[in-house]
């Protein structure tokens, strides 16, 4: 298909003109590619090294979750340059969706976690100028941490989750924001949540935990977030036909 009529598709299906979001992330279009489009490679990082791996896979667009702009508004030189270079000449376009892919309601990465975990959502959590990022929502029937913990792993492919205890023994009311979502311990706490799914979070987390009575399960920064960029492209390959791959860079992080 045309790359505008995709791209002009992505951008509302996503929400991306009316979604705060970092200056850095840039969502949308990054970096210009052909203009049909048969091919598309997911990825959670535009890494020089899942650049190379779509080149090698004769992808026209990528789509990922963090694009190549993290490090501020840079001169293109150094690996900033290369990444680029390596775009244009192998001809792909980098489409970028940060934050509003946190937070879809259909192909988010939260709302997604929370399902994969056996929590069906009922409210929002986690807010960042306006817009609310993550999910909370209750289990089919109480159950324990390591119940809990167990599920969270197979939903990450078998990853580590790591726990700090806090909360009651049995849990019902479980809150879910993808990545860096350590901020918001507190907030889940006062929502009356027994247990936070996220990627990662700062050292002071651990006393948050136990202080404010909620358990806190990290389970990757990475890992919570495949879930949005492969159902994307589930999404595109079901509405538009395009054929579709993600490349698994896991970081471990």
């Amino acid at each position: 298909m045309k790359l505008e009529s995709l791209l002009q598709y992505l951008d509302g299906y996503l929400g991306i003109s009316g979604h705060p979001d970092y200056a850095t992330a840039l969502n949308g279009l990054q970096v210009e590619g052909p203009t049909e489009v048969t091919k598309v490679v997911t990825a959670v990082d535009a890494s020089q090294a899942s650049i190379t791996a779509a080149a090698a896979l004769g992808a026209d667009l990528m789509i990922v979750h963090h694009g190549i702009f993290w490090d501020g508004h840079l001169p293109l030189t150094g690996r900033l340059g290369r990444r680029a270079r390596a775009l244009f000449e192998a001809n792909i376009g980098l489409y970028s969706c940060h934050l509003p892919l946190d937070s879809h309601a259909e192909v988010g990465n939260c709302i997604l976690l929370a399902r994969a975990i056996g929590v069906t959502p009922l409210g929002r959590i986690g807010d960042y100028k306006g817009a609310r990022l993550g999910w909370w929502g209750e289990t089919n029937e109480p159950i324990s941490l390591e119940g809990l913990q167990g599920r969270v792993s197979v939903a990450v492919c078998g990853g580590r989750v790591e726990v700090l205890r806090g909360g009651p023994q049995q849990i019902l009311r479980v809150g879910v924001l993808t990545g860096g979502g350590g901020a918001f311990v507190r907030e889940a706490a006062e929502l009356g949540l027994h247990a936070f799914v996220t990627g990662e979070g700062s050292h002071h987390t651990y006393f948050d935990a136990g202080e404010f009575g909620i358990h806190v399960l990290f389970a990757g920064h990475y890992a919570t977030e495949t879930f949005g960029v492969r159902a994307l492209a589930q999404h595109l390959g079901e509405r538009f036909g395009l054929e579709s791959q993600f490349l698994d860079q896991p970081t471990g992080l």
